[in-house]
């Protein structure tokens, strides 16, 4: 099946099926507009008080993708007498103007998470509250909670605080500018040449970020390489489809948002809670065969420092194929998943990021479960009781982990559909491809540019994972998303 390129109309409304198909509810029921109209007409007042700083003045900032409006996280980092850096994470308020068991808080509770499709983007809030009032927006003055984190030369994170601020976005940045730029890559984007006091901001963010992401690694959190694609869309239609590539800005929101949660994780050890984990692997075994196939060992019991030493070797020895070994790694871990914590509970920690204190609190707007844990954390910042039962956190928990679940499948298939539509012009053109995969459902390639998986429906004899060949494609299927190519 060879079709022109499908209109970005259609692929919208495909999206919307899958959406449908999997479980969710993509429109907002009417109660949730007339929430809407009356946070409009009796807004939250947005004001310093007793319990509520001032920190307007400090130069926060935020770096996100290029398109995105929901912005849930700002930053700040101050250099301390005694040698550490104090780095303050500022998150959205959404709790300030989704009041638990609203409308608008109900059909949150259902959704739990924001489905990114590649071509519509369905908001677990109404766009009017997760790109606008609540949105960290620049140049606005907006309720947040902000998380305070010392950090010291080495990495360390020596303390915590948390507690409520109004803050002001004073520079709305992008991933791929200032990561560019802080690699040495490129001149820093205009916000940033403008202002040597932010350069020096961000190098100083970048600075703390590298300590505490070594500290992670030195405690054995492992160093993982996904392929991940985004696709490009000129006048309606897919015309690429580009691997998304980590930089020094990426991994720097990374790093403070890992070290947010464990502070609130650790700030809400004496109540019940919602924890992000991810088990030690039960298939360790199929892991200690996979690096015995690449000639290297690991110790029969499951330990993420040797983990990691087999993975950056293998990163260094086999970069092109070092994200499909993390493919297979982090499917071997297993997914994450939310659980209810209790005071005195053993805590499970998150493997992949050796850490034991982990909790989800830093995207409000785009996860359930993080709205469930700020209205934690104002319970405990006001000694009130915890506005859930554990019944109820557990249930939250069982729902999150489900909807995370069904949203990587839905993100999953409109991938694949939309790489259809973008290669179904180019039939018969050959491309440079890696071997990914060879099981019982066939062998499995992906092409190097544009960054697109597939079939190797011919010509697949003989040939494994990590093989690196060249390949015509011979058709495309946008309805089931097949792509299908032949050994040229």
């Amino acid at each position: 099946m060879n079709p022109t390129n499908t209109s970005h109309t259609d692929l919208e409304s495909a999206a919307r099926q899958t959406m449908l198909e999997n479980g969710f509810e993509p429109e907002f029921p009417p109660g949730v507009q007339q929430q809407l109209a009356q946070l409009a007409s009796h807004p939250p007042e947005i004001a310093p008080s007793a319990t509520i700083r001032d920190l307007r003045n400090l130069l926060w900032s935020s770096i996100d993708n290029d398109t995105s409006r929901d912005l849930d996280q700002v930053e700040v980092a101050q250099h301390m007498s005694t040698g550490d850096v104090k780095v303050l994470i500022g998150i959205a308020d959404v709790d300030a103007f989704v009041p638990k068991d609203s409308p608008i808080d109900q059909h949150a509770a259902k959704e739990t998470t924001t489905v990114y499709t590649g071509v519509h983007n369905f908001s677990m809030l109404p766009e009017q509250l997760s790109t606008g009032i609540s949105s960290l927006l620049e140049e606005a003055d907006k309720l947040s909670i902000v998380i305070e984190v010392v950090v010291s030369a080495e990495g360390r994170v020596q303390s915590g605080d948390v507690y409520r601020a109004i803050i002001r976005n004073k520079a709305q940045l992008t991933y791929d500018s200032v990561g560019s730029w802080l690699e040495g890559k490129s001149s820093p984007p205009a916000k940033v040449a403008a202002s040597t006091e932010l350069q020096a901001q961000l190098q100083l963010q970048s600075k703390v970020a590298d300590a505490l992401r070594a500290e992670r690694f030195r405690h054995g959190a492992l160093n993982i390489e996904t392929t991940e694609t985004h696709p490009i869309v000129h006048s309606a239609q897919v015309v690429d489809v580009v691997k998304q590539q980590k930089n020094e800005a990426t991994e720097l929101i990374e790093d403070f948002m890992i070290a947010a949660n464990g502070v609130v994780a650790r700030m809400l050890e004496k109540v019940s809670s919602i924890r992000r984990v991810v088990k030690t692997p039960e298939r360790w075994n199929r892991i200690v065969e996979l690096a015995a196939q690449l000639g290297e060992t690991l110790p029969p019991a499951a330990d993420s420092k040797a983990l990691n030493a087999f993975l950056l070797k293998r990163k260094a020895a086999d970069p092109d194929h070092f994200a499909d070994l993390s493919l297979s790694v982090i499917k071997l871990m297993g997914p994450g998943e939310y659980i209810l914590e209790r005071p005195g509970d053993p805590e499970p920690g998150h493997f992949g990021l050796a850490v034991q204190d982990y909790t989800h609190s830093t995207a409000p707007n785009r996860r359930f479960a993080d709205l469930v844990t700020q209205r934690l954390i104002k319970a405990v910042l006001t000694h009130q009781p915890v506005p859930y039962s554990d019944a109820e956190l557990t249930s939250v928990a069982a729902i999150c982990t489900a909807k995370e679940n069904a949203a990587r499948k839905v993100e999953r298939e409109m991938s694949k559909r939309i790489a259809a539509v973008m290669m179904s012009d180019r039939v018969g053109q050959q491309f440079d491809a890696i071997v990914t995969g060879v099981n019982a459902h066939g062998t499995f390639v992906r092409i190097l540019q544009p960054c697109v998986e597939g079939l190797l429906a011919r010509g697949h004899a003989g040939v494994d994972v990590g093989d690196k060949l060249r390949v015509s494609l011979l058709s495309t299927d946008v309805q089931r998303g097949y792509i299908d190519f032949a050994k040229a």
